[in-house]
């Protein structure tokens, strides 16, 4: 099984190796737009990426960093996540892997198994086309929000709350 880099360095060599096989040149907007994606566990969308490198580099435009992203999904060096009615998300981890998302805030996170890898496919499915891989998106509320709604509804319930 080949394995994908992890650490941002590795996922940096590995962003230069390939840009270098294809004949991309390494501006410094590119590398920094990966960089933004390969070190983030957020799936971030292109906003979030602008907002990022801007930070670093001000004078970036929104259209570079779209017209980056696209070219690195093309390159098989990002993923693209999400519905393209949402907002679209990037992802650099490429090892098999699956998702969370908190239908609250949106936050993204990658979760492992290996009993989602591989699961069985419906044979309806050779009516649409032919797959090439699976993806599981788990969608519900995460810890950080879920402890807040609860905060909420047991201030809420407060007779004692000086508010009410």
């Amino acid at each position: 099984m080949e394995m994908y880099p992890n650490t941002l360095e590795d996922r940096m060599k590995c962003f230069e190796e390939i840009c270098r096989r294809h004949g991309i040149k390494l501006t410094p907007q590119r590398m920094e737009v990966f960089r933004e994606v390969a070190r983030s566990g957020n799936h971030p969308d292109v906003e979030s990426v602008y907002r990022g490198v801007r930070e670093r580099m001000p004078t970036i435009s929104l259209d570079t960093v779209y017209r980056t992203l696209w070219k690195l999904e093309e390159l098989g060096l990002v993923v693209v996540l999400g519905s393209t009615r949402e907002r679209t998300r990037f992802d650099a981890n490429l090892e098999p892997h699956h998702h969370f998302v908190c239908v609250e805030c949106g936050k993204t996170r990658d979760f492992y198994s290996k009993d989602l890898l591989h699961p069985k496919l419906p044979e309806s499915l050779k009516t649409i086309g032919t797959p090439l891989s699976t993806h599981v998106e788990v969608r519900g509320v995460c810890h950080e929000c879920r402890m807040k709604n609860d905060k909420n509804v047991r201030s809420e319930n407060n007779c004692n709350d000086p508010d009410l």
